[in-house]
């Protein structure tokens, strides 16, 4: 399974980047993994929107699904200039049934519904879902492909079942909107050394520090991070490519 960083920021994108969004390949099946503002800009550098297998969306909220639109607009357009005629599949859970018809675009996308309860297979891909500590439904998800396992834990403040569901995991892309000193802030997002602790007590391989903040030192989420996790811990970036 390879990892691509599509976007990374949290809240908007810095210039030339995106927020959220991830690239999933495995067999030659390609999984974007949500789909956040200017990630369409992005993820054209990799491959073209018309060579996406499937999307599945976290939650509503703009920093993640902001470019569906988008998305959907460049598959029109490859409609009239290249005779694209797939349906592109846009996973969402429907607890936001607006967010949730957007999905669903013409006879270019249609929106699938999952369930948190559910064991759901795309492709290669198969995904549980855990419904995360956040001000709107949202889930963070366990994605295994062959023998791997990479934990998204999309937008959530800290807690417990969270180091359960990632048990094992070989990757945790984990949400780090905070400093360790900002705790009190932190009620809908995690702290630097709370990502830490998620990844010691899961066990994990590897953790990759993303849905960054817009302020501070960025080596500080490393070093914060370590105090609670020995392992490898990597900083997200645009097109950071990992093979797990």
């Amino acid at each position: 399974m390879k990892l691509t960083v599509i976007g990374h920021w949290g809240g908007f994108p810095k210039v030339g980047e995106a927020s959220s969004g991830y690239l999933l390949e495995h067999e030659g099946f390609r999984l974007l993994v949500d789909c956040g503002s200017a990630v369409l800009s992005q993820l054209q550098y990799y491959l073209k929107p018309t060579e996406l297998d499937a999307v599945i969306i976290s939650h509503y909220h703009p920093d993640h699904v902001a470019d569906i639109g988008v998305l959907q607009h460049a598959l029109i357009i490859a409609k009239y200039t290249e005779g694209f005629s797939r349906n592109l599949p846009i996973y969402g859970h429907e607890e936001d049934q607006a967010g949730f018809a957007a999905l669903t675009y013409k006879n270019l996308t249609t929106g699938m519904v999952y369930k948190g309860d559910q064991l759901l297979h795309i492709g290669p891909f198969q995904i549980e879902f855990i419904e995360t500590v956040h001000p709107v439904p949202c889930y963070a998800m366990r994605i295994k492909a062959g023998s791997k396992t990479l934990i998204y834990t999309a937008d959530t403040a800290y807690f417990p079942e969270l180091a359960e569901f990632a048990k094992g995991a070989d990757l945790i892309l984990c949400e780090c909107n905070y400093y360790k000193d900002m705790k009190e802030a932190a009620f809908n997002h995690m702290t630097s050394d709370q990502a830490g602790q998620l990844a010691r007590l899961a066990n994990a391989k590897k953790l990759v520090l993303t849905h960054l903040p817009h302020f501070g030192n960025y080596e500080q989420l490393i070093s914060e991070a370590k105090e609670d996790y020995p392992g490898d811990i990597i900083l997200a970036s645009s097109g950071l490519a990992i093979t797990i």
